[in-house]
């Protein structure tokens, strides 16, 4: 083996070690603040850092940074988001340990991005591989309020009305205003079959989407987008599903149109290998 593949493989083993020390110190998907599971059919305010793992990723485009989308802390210098969040012309930041967006909180923690990554076969047009990673400045210092997210095993596929939690700052309607209190909706998993139905999404849902919802109530909407679909483990661990990628031209809340996620098991090993080699 030479010197330069030795140090390469080195580094990918530090690399694991801290996520390894970062994860088992703070236990992945495990809030200090757990949420509050209601059965609300609409969305509603979240349990103030019940969710430490989502935070908030905002650009410059406007002359000041401003909410984009969502996204998932999974390490400590990780974030999962959608593709069609990143703008390459212009800056981005991920805060953390957010509740009010408009508020200064003390719990909350700011990162510039060190290196922004999506998915090399992301279609725009189809969405499909929806899929980006942003790896930041400096790690996170771990607390109540910045947790990271379990990912789930390889090829996991939740079965239909499996119970599963969208959160975000996004519309509070489809012509509503944006949020600024984090928001926590119910939205139980509809299986493929169902969701590639010629009249819910028909080929627009492929095998490697998730669709949540669709009952014409609730539902993500604009500025949700990149932000996770949360799914309680038996363990009790919070994984993260899906990624919040698209939903329907004609509303948030349309029936039969249920929000659609990248699924996140059918890019484990693209994580894996993204995380490990920069």
């Amino acid at each position: 083996m030479s010197l330069k593949m030795c140090s390469h493989h080195m580094a990918v083993r530090s690399m694991l070690v801290l996520y390894f020390l970062f994860a088992s110190a703070h236990g992945c998907g495990i809030p200090s603040i757990p949420p509050v599971l209601s059965r609300v059919v609409a969305g509603e305010d979240a349990r103030p850092h019940s969710w430490p793992w989502q935070v908030s990723l905002q650009s410059d485009s406007s002359g000041r940074w401003s909410h984009v989308c969502g996204g998932t802390l999974i390490s400590s210098e990780w974030v999962l988001t959608a593709a069609h969040c990143i703008d390459d012309e212009h800056g981005h930041r991920v805060l953390l340990g957010k509740h009010i967006l408009g508020a200064s909180e003390e719990a909350s923690q700011s990162r510039s991005t060190a290196l922004i990554i999506a998915h090399e076969d992301y279609n725009i047009l189809l969405s499909r591989n929806d899929i980006a990673l942003i790896k930041l400045s400096s790690p996170v210092n771990a607390s109540d309020t910045v947790t990271a997210a379990c990912l789930p095993d390889q090829g996991l596929i939740l079965p239909h009305g499996a119970p599963c939690y969208v959160t975000g700052w996004g519309r509070l309607s489809t012509d509503g205003p944006q949020a600024d209190v984090l928001q926590q909706v119910l939205l139980p998993v509809v299986d493929h079959d169902t969701c590639s139905q010629d009249d819910w999404w028909s080929v627009l849902a492929t095998d490697k989407m998730v669709c949540a919802g669709g009952d014409g109530i609730a539902a993500g909407c604009n500025g949700d987008s990149g932000g996770p679909l949360n799914y309680q483990a038996a363990d009790g661990s919070w994984e993260v599903h899906g990624v919040v990628s698209f939903g329907s031209g004609q509303g948030c809340n349309v029936p039969k149109k249920p929000t659609v996620f990248t699924q996140v098991s059918s890019y484990i090993s693209w994580i894996n290998w993204i995380m490990t080699t920069h």
